[in-house]
């Protein structure tokens, strides 16, 4: 089976599989409404008590099926969009594509390990397999590839320094969920709610911010790998940006305080989509015939 087919398999497989789960997630109300639980560390957590979330902690239930919707209505259709275009050999496509597996490789990495166990759990790894493998193999052919190259208008700097700014900014936000309770000794952040551990703080600090700035700074170096992981990221970024934006609106409307992030995000997210626009833009086919200088 040649490449093509291969990806062509998994991305429609992701795109079936992760268009039943957000349509499940969004539509499914059954249950009795909320109650109050109380933590293994006696604190009162309000459960979402309906629908495929009915376990999760209210304000966090409501940001699963807002992601739902960003993944049934923008995620999935720029996926298949993307896949036409790199079956009709574009490149500009083709790092869409690998952004927007990455996408799906992150939202059901905590799908897997964040959403309380429910009957599509197998269906979280499936996608998350799918997603990592996908992603792989489009981000690895894209590394190979020699017919294309960056223009030397690609604004290296501005973006690099974009990418390693959130990095450090959104680090030092979940520092400061997990550093004040362990210098005034109550160890427990209110955000635990009733999970065994901060499992998003927890992925973004280990895994995603730190790719995040050193990815960043590859491209500031205007280096060969930062150019194509940076495009990748970003336009995985700019969907994950979306998801947390329509997340925040979520928590707003059911009467969470989101300041100051209903500020930050929504501007991030704004700011990550221009770079993304301007990292494809200057996209260009045909090899680098030498400009080391542009891409090194």
């Amino acid at each position: 089976m040649n490449k093509k087919n291969q990806v062509s398999i998994i991305v429609l497989s992701i795109a079936l599989l992760a268009g039943v789960a957000a349509f499940i997630g969004i539509f499914l109300h059954v249950g009795n409404g909320t109650f109050v639980y109380q933590s293994i560390r006696g604190h009162d957590v309000v459960i979402y008590g309906k629908g495929l979330y009915q376990h999760m902690p209210a304000d966090v239930a409501v940001q699963g099926i807002a992601q739902d919707y960003v993944t049934l209505f923008i995620a999935i259709p720029l996926l298949l969009v993307s896949l036409i275009g790199y079956l009709k050999k574009s490149i500009r496509s083709f790092f869409l594509l690998s952004g927007a597996l990455g996408y799906f490789l992150v939202t059901y990495l905590f799908y897997t390990a964040m959403g309380m166990y429910n009957f599509l759990f197998l269906c979280y790894v499936t996608l998350l397999a799918l997603s990592f493998f996908g992603l792989f193999i489009t981000a690895r052919a894209l590394e190979l590839l020699g017919n294309f190259h960056f223009s030397e208008k690609t604004p290296t700097k501005a973006v690099g320094g974009f990418l390693m700014f959130n990095a450090i900014s959104i680090a030092f936000l979940w520092l400061g969920i997990v550093v004040p309770p362990l210098i005034d000794g109550s160890i427990y952040p209110v955000e635990l709610n009733h999970f065994t551990t901060l499992i998003v703080q927890g992925f973004d600090l280990g895994l995603l911010l730190p790719i995040c700035f050193v990815i960043g700074f590859l491209l500031f170096r205007k280096k060969r790998l930062g150019y194509i992981y940076s495009t990748i990221y970003l336009g995985f970024l700019s969907l994950l940006m979306t998801a947390l934006t329509a997340k925040i609106i979520a928590m707003y409307i059911v009467g969470v305080n989101v300041v100051p992030v209903i500020f930050i995000i929504p501007s991030f997210n704004l700011v990550t989509v221009i770079c993304t626009f301007l990292m494809i833009k200057n996209i260009k086919a045909g090899p680098s015939n030498g400009m080391k200088h542009t891409y090194a």
